[in-house]
């Protein structure tokens, strides 16, 4: 199954080939703080139709919110989410938060910003915990590319 959504109008990443049976799927998403309920809300769905177990789209659901709400809070629009598991029912999915590039520091006061202290500085921990590699890449198009690739065996 293969599912791709892509809202019209949006700067989105340059399209590559997908092979036969690879599951795909893109969203962009609002600068702002609803964004990564968003990204869970439309991910779950496409996770479970993909064949993760619960346990498995709960971690990539974690790290999904960890890598969106990263992107709101420290870089510029636009923040467009991608997924991407390969062919077959095991391996691994790939987690993909694309964004505008780092926030000027004068400019970097965010709704995040504006929350305890006891509310954020985790997310990197959490996703290096829940993923079995992570990293990040400028896009051809100008965008950075945040990424983990997550156990789906």
């Amino acid at each position: 199954m293969t599912t791709t959504i892509f809202t019209a109008g949006e700067q989105l990443p340059v399209p590559r080939a997908v092979a036969a049976g690879e599951r795909v799927f893109g969203l962009p998403l609002e600068h702002g703080a609803l964004a990564p309920a968003t990204a869970r809300h439309a991910a779950q769905p496409v996770l479970t139709a993909w064949g993760l177990t619960e346990d498995q789209v709960y971690d990539t659901l974690l790290v999904i919110s960890e890598l969106v709400t990263n992107a709101v809070r420290h870089a510029l629009p636009p923040v467009i989410l991608h997924l991407h598991a390969g062919a077959d029912e095991t391996g691994s999915v790939q987690v993909h938060v694309s964004d505008g590039g780092p926030q000027p520091t004068i400019d970097a006061i965010s709704w995040a910003t504006n929350r305890p202290e006891d509310e954020h500085g985790r997310g990197e921990a959490i996703i290096t915990t829940l993923a079995e590699c992570v990293g990040a890449d400028c896009n051809p198009d100008g965008l950075i590319d945040h990424w983990a690739t997550l156990d789906a065996v």
